[in-house]
């Protein structure tokens, strides 16, 4: 929490400083209330003087509306200290994020990350304002109303010192068996949340399958989990009030008996033994809500330790931008895309690439093919470098991706992910993407290689038609050419579609293989390095006419060449080949 606030409180320090100074004011008067009120009865009530007691209301009045206007100025002051330094959070933490690798980000999860970005930086926040608010008004109005007791009497005033040390044992033990629910309600929360995410993207799959009841009955349990935890938490902290009030109404008897004694003596007033009684009050009040303050901060703590986990965690993937380098000039000799001895592992596990070597030249085009789990995403993600290589390495243009400003890399390399991702908007602020400035001229060349020019017309707003979250106003298909024709615009040099083809029909496919040829034909004419593209698909068909076809089988090169020369060398494509010529057959 502490590294959080000594990162972030800078340009809100003046907040921090005049908000607790207002509280100390009105401390001040709420310790000076029950001095007031026991001259009152002592000079008013008992005396029979209605000149005191108005005297005192008056006072009492004043005081209040005093440390009620300090209150307020406290309250704003609090309110734009814990705003901004929660915005400030959550603004780095989701910049850092963004900065992640993909290695990192698929080590938290999604959910996780959402709930660090919300529910706990929402935590920090609270902890803020109550920290300006009432972290300062408490202690002292618990030390001060102690102080001011002893000052009437010190023999009641050993009632504090007895009752008080007992609280703080109550607390220390309760505040102890709370810490550890904390992280692990946040944890229950990251549950819920992947639960939500799922359920909630996939609802359609869920619906076609009737699994309404299964996705119930993950989402109950996952409530129900974080509910038991939140009710031990709660009943922990159940005991805190009844322990306390307990105490501090024995105190308040014995104070009322002792006091009751001296005043039959003469030793106190009754003003005196009133006033000693709102001390007491005060400050064992002020206990209980310092108790409800640690309860916060405890929170606060553990989701203050899980932001500053992901700003300890430094990407994998780092960038060179800011150094000396100069774009590698485009040469026909000079490989565009070339892998040696590549290998790479998700974490400890199993190589998802082992020794992969391969080369492709400006201009032609590379098939990858493989079963389900055989390393083609893996292969291409390398190439934007999404991730680095565990040994060997992968080079654009000659150059080792690694000396790649990323920026520079990945307007050269242009990948189209498997699942179609487009965000709110409207069609062209989708397209402008990787290149802010392209013409509209440029947006609908695009669209007309990706095959999806025709819709686009056909839309009354054209380029600004608009698109809902996820584009969940068009089909599978049309999300797809428009991601596509995305990866179009800005002019890449290597053009990498991972499987982003399967929901187009086989005509529209073919059209699309055939535009994309073409492209690279007039990027020849006109003087510029030829379109190089990479081509990871399932279907033969898809990949057949690449210069180059690499066949993945558990992370392996099990075959590289043309079409005809792996039918008679590779029998693994062979048998992929069998089986879809065989079920086209059917």
């Amino acid at each position: 929490m502490l590294d959080l606030l000594k990162r972030f409180s800078g340009p809100y320090m003046r907040y921090f400083v005049l908000g607790p100074l207002c509280k100390l004011i009105e401390v001040f008067f709420d310790l000076l209330t029950p001095l007031v009120i026991a001259r009152m009865i002592d000079r008013g009530v008992i005396a029979g003087d209605v000149h005191a007691v108005i005297v005192s209301g008056v006072a009492l009045v004043a005081m209040a509306v005093v440390g009620l206007a300090f209150t307020l100025v406290c309250q704003k002051m609090a309110a734009l200290c814990s705003q901004g330094i929660g915005t400030e959070v959550r603004g780095a933490l989701y910049a850092h994020v963004n900065e992640l690798s993909s290695a990192e980000l698929d080590r938290f999860g999604t959910p996780s990350l959402i709930t660090r970005i919300t529910n706990d930086v929402n935590q920090v926040q609270v902890a803020v304002a109550l920290g300006v608010r009432q972290l300062i008004r408490w202690p002292l109005l618990a030390v001060g109303s102690m102080i001011a007791a002893l000052l009437i009497d010190v023999r009641l005033g050993l009632v504090f010192l007895v009752s008080t040390p007992l609280i703080g044992v109550i607390f220390w033990v309760v505040m102890a068996r709370c810490v550890p629910y904390f992280s692990n309600m946040q944890k229950a929360l990251d549950r819920i949340a992947l639960v939500c995410r799922e359920g909630l993207s996939g609802v359609r799959v869920v619906r076609a399958f009737v699994r309404e009841d299964h996705e119930r009955k993950r989402f109950r349990e996952a409530t129900e989990a974080q509910a038991s935890i939140a009710t031990a938490v709660g009943s922990l902290s159940s005991i805190l009030n009844p322990a306390t009030f307990l105490i501090m109404n024995v105190a308040v008897c014995v104070i009322l008996v002792l006091g009751g004694q001296s005043v039959n003596v003469g030793g106190l007033t009754q003003g005196q033994v009133m006033a000693f009684v709102n001390y007491m009050t005060q400050t064992l009040l002020s206990i209980v809500y310092v108790a409800n303050l640690v309860v916060v901060f405890t929170r606060a703590s553990a989701s203050a330790a899980r932001i500053n986990e992901v700003f300890a965690t430094e990407p994998s993937v780092r960038d060179v931008a800011g150094q000396a380098w100069e774009k590698p000039a485009c040469s026909t000799d000079v490989p565009a895309l070339a892998f040696d001895h590549v290998t790479f592992s998700y974490g400890s596990g199993a190589p998802a690439l082992s020794d992969v070597t391969l080369a492709l030249y400006p201009g032609m085009t590379l098939g990858v093919i493989g079963g389900t789990g055989s390393g083609k995403s893996t292969l291409v993600s390398l190439i934007s470098r999404l991730y680095d290589p565990s040994a060997g390495a992968a080079s654009v243009m000659g150059e080792d991706v690694r000396s790649w400003p990323l920026s520079s890399l990945r307007h050269e390399v242009a990948l189209v992910p498997q699942r179609a991702s487009l965000v709110a908007g409207t069609i062209r602020s989708n397209l402008l993407w990787r290149d802010s400035g392209a013409s509209d001229d440029e947006l609908w060349e695009a669209l007309e290689v990706a095959q999806a020019a025709d819709f686009v017309k056909a839309m009354p707003q054209g380029l600004d038609s608009a698109v809902e979250a996820g584009g969940k106003n068009f089909s599978g298909g049309q999300r797809q050419r428009l991601t596509i024709a995305r990866a179009f615009v800005g002019s890449p040099s290597i053009l990498v579609m991972d499987d982003s083809a399967s929901a187009l029909d086989m005509r529209t496919d073919a059209a699309l293989r055939h535009a994309v040829r073409e492209l690279g034909r007039c990027d020849a004419a006109a003087g510029k390095p030829p379109l190089t593209t990479v081509i990871v698909s399932q279907r033969v068909s898809a990949v057949r006419s690449a210069d180059v076809i690499c066949v993945l089988d558990h992370g392996a090169l099990a075959g590289l060449g043309t079409h005809e020369q792996l039918l008679e060398t590779c029998g693994l494509y062979r048998e992929i080949c069998d089986s879809q010529l065989k079920g086209e057959a059917n």
